[in-house]
């Protein structure tokens, strides 16, 4: 591969603790892929992201069973007037919004499921709301939680990682009536079957770094046995659309997909950027456009930053052996 080209990109909201998105891209054979673990991952963790990025520039990625992909607005931890106006505006029938944000209370959750459930009905009857907790309550409080903002909502469509860990997340599916999806308990796990064996949820949530590629996700979804949704880390439209490979080459995607995050984007670094229409994504590979690159290339201090990150994670696969 070649070096890589860092970019850094302000949030339109504050989204997972931070203001601006930075993400190396990497150009190979086939076109880029995109690099952009957090910046408080371990060379550990990132690990598994590169080797996503590396499968998209080299061009392995499996062929699409469909030519759309339906993807789902994503509402961070905003005010009811904000959350509505990004509903509005996201031209998506599903509402991923954002719960239990620290500093805020269930019932602000429930203002903002509200005006997410208002601003869906505008657009006519059937629009889906889900809720992503990322871990954030106790089992007691997901329990209480869940059954207040499946009121607010008018019915959600399932919650989101509610408990932080297995085990948890299998007691509360065993005490409230809405389905239970699992992220960090599958991309985090040392084991990401243990979902399965435990019964814990009802729904895998799949994100193809974290997860270390497009067939490695393949993988995981036919072994794990779930019903899958495709989301994303938060990244360009190079990033995304290996997402959209997978969500394009499993067999059945009965749900929506977390794809639609470019929106959270002040910019972006493709020709045409990645964002729905009609509620869909299109199963391409976005062209990246060199002078975007030029004009969103992160500091020189953080180019050397995300250099040092490369070379640490090589260093460690070097340790790991074949």
């Amino acid at each position: 591969m070649n070096a890589l080209r860092v970019v850094s990109i302000p949030l339109r909201t504050r989204f997972r603790g931070i203001t601006v998105r930075e993400a190396a891209l990497v150009e190979g054979p086939a076109g880029w892929g995109e690099w952009s673990p957090f910046l408080e991952y371990s060379p550990r963790v990132a690990e598994p992201w590169l080797r996503c990025a590396e499968e998209a520039a080299a061009g392995s990625w499996p062929a699409p069973v469909r030519d759309r992909v339906p993807v789902n607005v994503t509402v961070p931890a905003v005010g009811p007037e904000r959350a509505y106006a990004i509903v509005l505006a996201g031209g998506c029938r599903t509402a991923k919004v954002k719960v239990a944000e620290p500093g805020q209370t269930t019932a602000d959750d429930e203002a903002r499921l509200e005006a997410v459930r208002d601003a869906l009905d505008a657009g006519g009857p059937g629009g889906r709301i889900r809720v992503d907790a990322n871990g954030g309550w106790s089992v007691d409080e997901a329990v209480a939680a869940i059954g207040r903002l499946d009121r607010a909502a008018v019915g959600l469509e399932y919650a989101e990682q509610p408990v932080a860990t297995v085990e948890e997340l299998a007691l509360v599916r065993r005490r409230v009536d809405v389905p239970i999806a699992a992220d960090e308990s599958i991309r985090r796990a040392e084991d990401p079957y243990r979902v399965r064996e435990l019964e814990a949820a009802d729904i895998a949530v799949l994100k193809v770094q974290p997860l270390g590629g497009v067939r490695a996700c393949l993988e995981i979804a036919e072994r794990i046995g779930l019903p899958v949704v495709v989301s994303s880390a938060l990244e360009t439209s190079v990033g995304i659309a290996a997402g959209v490979a997978l969500a394009a080459a499993l067999p059945e995607l009965p749900y929506a997909c977390g794809l639609a995050t470019v929106q959270l984007l002040t910019a972006d670094v493709a020709v045409e950027p990645l964002l729905p229409v009609d509620g869909a994504l299109p199963v391409v590979r976005p062209l990246v456009d060199a002078a975007r690159l030029d004009a969103l290339a992160a500091a020189p201090a953080r180019a050397a930053h995300w250099e040092a990150r490369l070379a640490a994670v090589r260093a460690l696969g070097k340790d790991l052996g074949p």
